[in-house]
C-alpha cells in the first residue's frame, strides 16, 4: 500500500462562490478599521456574535485567523514569538500562531486579499469560555495590549443534562454584557433586531446540518477535509443572509452530486469518523492520502459544532444560551460517547479516527480512554493519530501515514 498513484481531489464548482463572499468579509472588516466605522467586535468562535451584530459591530473571529495560518503553514513562524513572552508551547496554538503574528505584524491575509496589511483593530473583545480557557488569556492578552476593553460569558463545562440554572446564569451574563456594548457601540439594543439576526443563524445552521447530511448517502459528496473549508460562513457569516445564500447553493451542489453517486472519493470503499481538531497544514495532504486509499473521512465532531439546532427567535436570550451550552466540547463523557455512537450509526461508519492535538486538550477525546470504550460497544476499530491543529511539529506525517494505512488494512480484513 505504500506505493500509490496521487489522486485529484474533485472540485465543489460553489468554492469560486464561496472564495468571493469570503473575500468581501475580509475586506469589510478591513475598510472599517481603517475607517474607524462601522464599530468593530473580535468574538469567540462560540460567542454571543448575534448580539453584537445586533448592536451594529461587524465581527471579527480570532479562531478563524488561527486556522488561516494553520492552512496556510505560516503558524510555525509565529508560535515561538509567542513562546518568547511567556507562552507555553503547550497551550493552544491559534492562541500562541495569532498573538505571535500579531507581535510580528504580519498575516497571512495580506497575501491572500491585497491591500489587507493586518487583522482589524478591535473597539471591544468578547469571549465565551464554553470553547476553553484559553480564548480568555488570549483576549485579555489583546486587551492589555491594544487598551480595548474585554467582556465575556463564563461557562459551564463537564455537562451532562443541561438544567434551567446553567441556562439562567448563562442568560444573565449575555444580558450583562448589553450596557457597555451599547456604550461602544453607540447603538440601543433592539430586541426585533436581535430577534431577525438570531433567525437568520438559525436557518445557516439548517443548511449547513443538511449540508453535512448529505454525506449519509453513499458514496459521500463532500470530503470532511473540503467540509472545514465550506464550514466558514457558518462560523463567520452566521446572522446574514449571505450565510443562507451560500449554503442552499452548496446544499443543492452536493444533493445532486449525492443523487447521481459522485462521491468525493473514488470508489469508496470505507467510511471514518474524525474526532478532533483538523490538522490545518494537512488537510490537502490527509484529503490526497484518503483518496488513495478509497476511504471516506465523512463525518466529524469538529464541523458539527456549528449547528444549533436550539436557536429561537421567539425565545432569543434562552435558546442562544442553550445552543452555545449544549455544544460538544462542553459535555460529559457519557454525553460524547452517545454522540458518537449516533453519528456512526446514522453515517454507517466502519472505523473512528481520534486525533489527539497536543495543544488542543479539549478537543481531544482520545485521552480517558473513549477510543477502547466505543470499540468495545460498536464493534469497530478506532485509531489514534498524534498532531496538532497548527503546531506541525507535533505532527510526524511518515508515523500518521504508516499507523492509517495499517487501520485501512485492519478494515480490509474485517
Amino acid at each position: 500500500m505504500s506505493e500509490k498513484k496521487k489522486s485529484k481531489i474533485k472540485k465543489i464548482q460553489s468554492t469560486g462562490h464561496l472564495r468571493k463572499i469570503m473575500a468581501d468579509y475580509f475586506y469589510e472588516l478591513n475598510d472599517a478599521s481603517k475607517k474607524g466605522s462601522p464599530k468593530i467586535a473580535w468574538c469567540t468562535s462560540v460567542g454571543p456574535a448575534e448580539l453584537l451584530l445586533s448592536l451594529g459591530f461587524l465581527v471579527h473571529y480570532p479562531e478563524n485567523h488561527g486556522a488561516v495560518l494553520g492552512s496556510s503553514r505560516t503558524a510555525n513562524d509565529y508560535i515561538p514569538v509567542a513562546n518568547a513572552i511567556g507562552y507555553s508551547p503547550d497551550i493552544c496554538s491559534y492562541l500562541t500562531s495569532d498573538v505571535g503574528a500579531f507581535i510580528k505584524k504580519e498575516t497571512p491575509l495580506s497575501r491572500g486579499y491585497e491591500g489587507i496589511e493586518g487583522v482589524p483593530k478591535p473597539d471591544v473583545l468578547v469571549y465565551n469560555t464554553n470553547q476553553c480557557r484559553d480564548v480568555q488569556e488570549w483576549f485579555n492578552w489583546y486587551s492589555r495590549e491594544l487598551k480595548v476593553p474585554c467582556i465575556g460569558i463564563s461557562s459551564y463545562r463537564n455537562i451532562g443534562e443541561i438544567k434551567d440554572y446553567h441556562l439562567e446564569a448563562i442568560v444573565g451574563q449575555i444580558k450583562d454584557l448589553i450596557p457597555t456594548l451599547e456604550k461602544i457601540s453607540g447603538n440601543k439594543f433592539d430586541i426585533d433586531k436581535f430577534k431577525s439576526i438570531l433567525a437568520l443563524s438559525r436557518d445557516c445552521t439548517r443548511l449547513w446540518k443538511k449540508v453535512l447530511e448529505t454525506n449519509t448517502a453513499a458514496p459521500a459528496p463532500i470530503s470532511f477535509f473540503d467540509e472545514t473549508i465550506h464550514m466558514g460562513p457558518a462560523v463567520v457569516l452566521r446572522g446574514s443572509e449571505t450565510a443562507v445564500e451560500y449554503y442552499t447553493v452548496l446544499l443543492k451542489e452536493l444533493e445532486e452530486k449525492a443523487a447521481q453517486k459522485d462521491g468525493a472519493v473514488e470508489g469508496e470503499k470505507f467510511r471514518l469518523y474524525w474526532e478532533g481538531m483538523p490538522i490545518w497544514g494537512k488537510l490537502r495532504n490527509l484529503a490526497e492520502f484518503f483518496i488513495d486509499l478509497k476511504t471516506a473521512v465523512v463525518a466529524s465532531t469538529y464541523c458539527n459544532s456549528w449547528i444549533f439546532d436550539a436557536f429561537d427567535p421567539d425565545d432569543p436570550f434562552t435558546s442562544m444560551a442553550r445552543a452555545y451550552t449544549e455544544i460538544f466540547i462542553v459535555r460529559d463523557e457519557k454525553f460524547k460517547e452517545n454522540y458518537i455512537e449516533g453519528m456512526v450509526k446514522q453515517y454507517k461508519l466502519d472505523g473512528i479516527l481520534f486525533h489527539d492535538a497536543k495543544t488542543c486538550p479539549a478537543n481531544s477525546n482520545n485521552r480517558y480512554g473513549m477510543p477502547e470504550r466505543l470499540e468495545k460497544k460498536l464493534n469497530i476499530p478506532a485509531l489514534t493519530i498524534n498532531g496538532d491543529l497548527n503546531d506541525l511539529r507535533c505532527y510526524s506525517e511518515e508515523q500518521a501515514q504508516t499507523n492509517i494505512e495499517a487501520f485501512i488494512e485492519q478494515l480490509e480484513t474485517k
